[in-house]
């Protein structure tokens, strides 16, 4: 009987969901809207057929969730566009307004989506707004662009995130109305919360 183990192969102890560990970034926008997937269409033709990085940047831009496209204000922009006026602004996302901007340069802006307000001061200074199929025409290979995005940590639920509030070295914002030392603290109770007794 001894004799017969040495022509047993081990086994692979394979974890439950297989031994393939696939990327888990998105190949297609989870999005319905049909203009999203068109663009999508346009821009996975444009990475394919040009050697550009712009193309396939903004491919993978459309395909995020709407956290990860984050809205970038006017004031944002301008500050960020500073000597390069003469390039077109091109951002996946939104273009907000921003009441506290007195000058607005003449700028070249394409975006998904730009608000009402932002719309009127863009306009109103003599500058321009393109969509991503207008962009597509005008600079197929994303010549003479610059590619934005904005803050996407700016979010009020980041300040939540991190080691508990009240834990040395926490600078997270409780889910309560005070940082006292009666909100959201238990320390010493739990060690999730700095120590436990």
């Amino acid at each position: 009987c001894s004799s017969d183990l040495g022509h047993i192969a081990m086994g692979i102890d394979i974890k439950a969901g297989g031994r393939k560990i696939a990327s888990h970034n998105r190949t297609s926008p989870k999005s319905e809207n049909p203009y999203i997937r068109l663009l999508v269409k346009l821009y996975r033709f444009l990475s394919r057929r040009t050697e550009s990085g712009f193309n396939a940047v903004v491919l993978k831009r459309l395909f995020m969730s709407r956290v990860n496209r984050a809205p970038m204000s006017v004031s944002r922009l301008v500050s960020y566009t500073k000597g390069k006026e003469n390039k077109i602004a091109v951002i996946v996302g939104t273009v907000t307004d921003d009441a506290r901007v007195q000058e607005m340069p003449k700028l070249t802006v394409c975006a998904l989506r730009v608000t009402e307000g932002a719309r009127a001061r863009i306009l109103k200074a003599g500058g321009e707004i393109l969509t991503f199929d207008q962009l597509a025409l005008r600079a197929p290979t994303g010549a003479n662009t610059v590619l934005l995005r904005g803050p996407k940590n700016a979010r009020e639920a980041v300040s939540h995130f991190g080691k508990a509030p009240g834990t040395p070295g926490s600078s997270a914002k409780p889910y309560v109305r005070a940082k006292g030392r009666k909100f959201e603290k238990a320390r010493g109770k739990r060690s999730s919360r700095g120590f436990r007794v």
